[in-house]
């Protein structure tokens, strides 16, 4: 009986290691920026009352109600740089990602990656991962969840100015 009670604790105490993202390592990390917007803020954004004649800021309150987290590591540090790849690279080959873009542009590799939805332009998950960005050779990983439309997605960049937002406006833009 002693050594199931001890299991029982032993395993619930495990249980929220288990629960985090395959990228929470990054966070807190000297060398590395985060961003992180869970679920219950995005709840508390939604309820912000708006001018109903700004059809932009409307959409942006829609989009949000559809989001479930928000990740965004940013570092300039080559050690981080290279965790986040390998997470990411790790994170690709189990998630059931598909590729949406890949640009390699003067040194700066752009992916970005989706998991869809119940239509073609519907997306449960995006991932993008931006190496030697324009701004000190800057790494970008940012990790989207929800129930969203991939063309909602340059609206959420424009207001919370998410690092690599300019790629990801790209990348949307023409899939209607």
């Amino acid at each position: 009986m002693k050594k199931i009670i001890i299991t029982l604790v032993i395993a619930l105490i495990a249980t929220p290691f288990f629960a985090q993202s395959a990228f929470d390592k990054f966070d807190g990390q000297d060398d590395v920026t985060s961003i992180v917007v869970n679920r219950k803020m995005f709840d508390l954004m939604s309820k912000v009352k708006v001018d109903a004649s700004d059809k932009e800021t409307q959409q942006y309150m829609n989009l949000i109600k559809k989001l479930d987290n928000l990740k965004v590591f940013t570092t300039s540090n080559s050690r981080a740089t290279g965790e986040m790849k390998s997470a990411a690279e790790k994170y690709v080959k189990t998630a059931g990602l598909e590729e949406l873009m890949r640009v390699n542009d003067s040194g700066k590799n752009i992916k970005i990656l989706v998991k869809s939805g119940a239509t073609d332009s519907q997306i449960k998950e995006l991932l993008m991962f931006i190496e030697g960005g324009s701004r000190s050779n800057e790494t970008v990983l940012m990790s989207l969840t929800g129930n969203f439309d991939l063309n909602e997605i340059s609206i959420l960049t424009d207001k919370m100015r998410i690092p690599g937002g300019d790629e990801l406006k790209k990348a949307t833009k023409g899939k209607k």
